[in-house]
């Protein structure tokens, strides 16, 4: 399936155990994709109930499914933010041309109990 984030196709993909498990929810579920700007880059998906259906709380792809995506950055890099593990402060980054930071597609699964996810660009 495929939905539209920031003027650009992302192609989402789900499980079936995923699918199961959303078709068995009771309030939908957040997919935010998350593409973090600091000394490295990093992305990860994190997952959460959607309890308010602001544009912030991203798009409905399916009936319990909204995804979202959303970069952002450290104030400052340093080699001590790395080395103690503690989450240094960070604010929304303003791409300019942010559909080009959009992934191009998003993989959910649900195993143990656990959502996973992982996005990438092609």
């Amino acid at each position: 399936m495929r939905a539209r984030i920031i003027g650009r196709d992302v192609e989402i993909e789900l499980t079936p155990s995923a699918r199961r498990a959303i078709g068995d929810r009771s309030s939908p579920l957040l997919a935010e994709m998350e593409l973090y700007f600091s000394c490295l880059i990093r992305k990860r998906v994190y997952f959460r109930d959607a309890v308010t259906t602001t544009p912030d709380d991203g798009i409905t792809v399916i009936r319990n499914l909204r995804v979202t995506f959303r970069p952002i950055m450290t104030a400052t890099c340093s080699v001590s933010d790395l080395a103690d593990n503690s989450p240094p402060p960070v604010t929304d980054f303003p791409i300019m041309r942010a559909e080009s930071f959009v992934p191009h597609w998003l993989r959910i699964d649900f195993r143990g109990g656990v959502w996973s996810g992982e996005f990438g660009y092609h």
